[in-house]
């Protein structure tokens, strides 16, 4: 008989910091840096409503799925297995295909061989993709080099935003912000005339992680032990020590009175981290870094060519209106925020390609060694990437928007796929409230209807 546990007592707030900055820095490298700045360097301010929309979405589905791992310890991957055996087909093919393609080290060796004039943009990206799998290979500890690498950048990168963004916005391209935040544009409401929805789709789906990456939030509680997450494994670095056998179906907590209120406790938590972190500080870095594009881009108003052009439209402005060293400065962050972004975004898909692919094949009593399967998927898709790379796919904007409209289509089942999971294994009193409910659904028709008009058009 499985022996049962009660949820452990929750830390403090200060302890529970961490998992979300994992997932903010999958976000910085693209709807934050690239994506929502594009549209404000293009049309202005008045698309900001999107991106709170877009921010609140992935805050419900992501702590949905934290709801679900805080109640029975498991990931969610292990969840919907129970749901339907072959759904963990449907996250392996729904995560390696959006996610091997090379748009973040593109976008990084792009402005790297701008800042280096002379070196190979091809060299520097596949250097980077390298770099990523030795630098996620040789770690200790998977979470804690996750947890490390993405809170360095953002504390060094969101100060240089703060103290740009105040240097050049005026009072009135601030006013153009709060305008933004309720749609209403320059002579415009909500949508501008014209505009790219394949743009607009894109920079939703990645206000935030977006598509299944999302759901990696799950993986991140677990490992920092949150919930019934405290007694499950942990992978290990490839050279670390690893069992061989890989728990992936946990167990929930006996339903008392003690074990209500530490749930109670977690989830107002788990809620308060992510609200901090990924809600806040995700959606003031996209506030930032799109009001800095529009008072260096938008108002001077040169022409946005291809591609990033508009980041070096940015520095060159900034580097006449401040000091010249802060223009390199921001060309620097930009590509410490994408390299960040690639680092997490492998990790993440290569975590659960790995675990679908184990559960997919998983028979009862089988002895599987996932931290070896997650190493073989990582440089799986680093070897795709370079291949991708090297055959021409090098365009940074089009590969991140390609990226972002299949994950937009993955994001909104993975709305539906958690609010079954929820609704079929929690018990009554732990599953999210109406309010939620209707957030969650009305995220689904939010999708459809873009994705529609984006096959449509």
């Amino acid at each position: 008989m499985t022996k049962t546990h009660n949820l452990p007592t929750p830390p403090t707030l200060w302890k529970t910091l961490g998992p979300s900055f994992i997932l903010l820095g999958l976000a910085l490298g693209s709807g934050e840096l690239i994506l929502w700045p594009y549209l404000a360097a293009r049309y202005g301010l008045g698309l900001l409503w999107g991106a709170v929309l877009g921010v609140l979405f992935q805050f419900v589905l992501n702590t949905e799925a934290m709801r679900y791992t805080l109640y029975q310890g498991e990931s969610v991957f292990s969840g919907f297995k129970k749901l339907h055996r072959w759904l963990p087909a449907w996250f392996i093919f729904s995560t390696f295909i959006p996610f091997a393609i090379p748009g973040f080290s593109s976008a990084a060796a792009n402005i790297v061989a701008r800042l280096i004039p002379g070196v190979s943009e091809t060299a520097v990206a596949i250097f980077l993709l390298l770099f990523t799998g030795v630098l996620l290979t040789v770690g200790k500890s998977l979470y804690k080099t996750m947890e490390y690498l993405q809170k360095t950048i953002i504390f060094i990168g969101l100060p240089l935003i703060v103290m740009l963004t105040f240097w050049l916005a005026s009072v009135n391209d601030w006013s153009q912000v709060a305008q933004g935040l309720v749609g209403i544009g320059q002579g415009w409401h909500f949508f501008p005339p014209a505009v790219a929805i394949t743009a607009f789709l894109s920079a939703f789906a990645y206000a935030g992680a977006g598509g299944n990456l999302n759901l990696a939030q799950s993986y991140y509680i677990k490992e920092k032990g949150f919930g019934m997450g405290r007694y499950m494994d942990k992978i290990s670095s490839l050279f670390g020590k690893s069992k061989k056998s890989y728990q992936f179906f946990g167990q929930s907590f006996p339903d008392t009175q003690l074990n209500r209120r530490r749930f109670k406790a977690w989830w107002q938590l788990v809620n308060r981290e992510h609200l901090i972190v990924f809600f806040s500080l995700g959606l003031l870095t996209i506030i930032l870094l799109s009001l800095l594009a529009f008072t260096t881009v938008f108002n001077s108003g040169q022409e946005i060519t291809e591609g990033i052009s508009f980041i070096y439209l940015q520095a060159e402005v900034i580097n006449q209106q401040t000091i010249p060293f802060f223009g390199t400065a921001f060309l620097i962050m930009a590509t410490m925020m994408l390299f960040g972004t690639q680092v997490g975004v492998m990790e993440s898909s290569a975590r659960i390609i790995s675990e679908n692919m184990a559960l997919l094949k998983l028979k009862p009593g089988q002895q599987i060694n996932l931290s070896k399967w997650f190493y073989a998927s990582l440089w799986g898709q680093i070897i795709l990437g370079i291949i991708l790379y090297s055959l021409g796919f090098k365009e940074p904007r089009f590969l991140i928007t390609l990226s972002a409209i299949l994950n937009a289509a993955a994001m909104m089942l993975s709305f539906v796929f958690v609010s079954m999971l929820n609704k079929r294994f929690l018990r009554i009193r732990y599953r999210s409230g109406k309010l939620r409910q209707i957030i969650m659904a009305a995220a689904v028709l939010f999708f459809l209807f873009f994705l529609t008009l984006t096959v449509l058009g």
